[in-house]
């Protein structure tokens, strides 16, 4: 019984149709329905019905994010633990959302609201699961291959940490520590990628990115050159991160969420070692290659 991977988020996009475009003809993700109000993608090599939802909404940011259990019952044992740690659940019925079936969902201290679900309809990827090729025909864009992890913001990082750790099992892969002892951001994994979900010091209830994973550095240029050729605001990147030692290009969707396309990175295991940044060399674990951070990494959140 565990949580498996982060399963979807659903954000805020105000510039609605240009956000949809961006999502499916840029990022390259697939659409499998809509209505008045959202729209559900998923990536290429996703078997589940979607990994995205965008939501028209006022103002950009996290409506909420999303882990998918192993089991059904697997809901029921995490239940119990979040009210024995002594956080509110409350549980959203199956068919709430389109293709879903029942959920958990909670807030954590950095105030995102979490969900954990088991049954989604399965669409698959495109390639039969006998002698299939590398790829399907027709995709479009930087053809993300799948969703891969968050960034979130708010003030109590320790928090938010802890509760993932003690009530889900998550393990800590890397850390930034303030002066003062305490963290200033956590990268954890329950997966064995460098890391499932970050939380970083900052404004509480927002978003810092969602992250799609490519297969390597030269997608990682290609999707540079895509999004260059659709004026899409490049944040950061193409460059390297020292934390996670992934490579990463940074935008922006035209709502004003930041989205990341990481490859590479170390794997992890339960017993892998903590590891461990100071302040004065935080600039060299965001951007390894430039050993600077600009502006906008550390204060525009949505």
């Amino acid at each position: 019984m565990a949580i498996m991977r982060l399963g979807r988020v659903q954000i805020r996009v105000p510039n609605w149709e240009k956000s949809i475009e961006y999502y499916k003809n840029v990022v390259g993700l697939i659409e499998t329905y809509r209505d008045e109000n959202h729209v559900y993608l998923k990536a290429w090599d996703e078997h589940d019905h979607h990994s995205v939802i965008l939501e028209k909404a006022d103002a950009a940011g996290l409506n909420h994010l999303a882990f998918k259990c192993e089991k059904a019952e697997d809901l029921d044992m995490y239940e119990q633990k979040l009210i024995e740690y002594g956080v509110a659940v409350e549980r959203i019925p199956a068919g709430y959302r389109i293709a879903e079936g029942e959920a958990v969902r909670f807030r954590v201290p950095t105030g995102q609201f979490v969900e954990l679900y088991h049954e989604i309809e399965v669409v698959g990827n495109g390639l039969p699961l006998v002698n299939p090729d590398p790829w399907p025909d027709g995709l479009v864009g930087i053809a993300a291959p799948r969703l891969d992890h968050l960034l979130i913001a708010g003030d109590d990082v320790e928090g938010t940490t802890q509760l993932f750790m003690d009530v889900f099992g998550f393990h800590m892969s890397e850390n930034v520590v303030l002066p003062d002892g305490k963290y200033l951001a956590t990268w954890l994994f329950t997966t064995n990628t460098p890391h499932d979900l970050a939380v970083i010091k900052g404004p509480d209830e927002k978003l810092h990115h969602i992250a799609f994973f490519i297969d390597d550095w030269n997608e990682l240029r290609k999707a540079a050159d895509i999004l260059a050729r659709n004026d899409v605001m490049i944040d950061a990147g193409p460059t390297r991160h020292g934390i996670t030692r992934g490579t990463t290009i940074y935008s922006f969707d035209p709502s004003g969420n930041r989205t990341e396309f990481f490859c590479g990175g170390y794997i992890t295991y339960p017993d892998f070692p903590t590891i461990t940044w100071n302040t004065d060399r935080l600039a060299r674990g965001i951007y390894y290659f430039e050993g600077e951070i600009n502006d906008r990494f550390t204060t525009v959140f949505s």
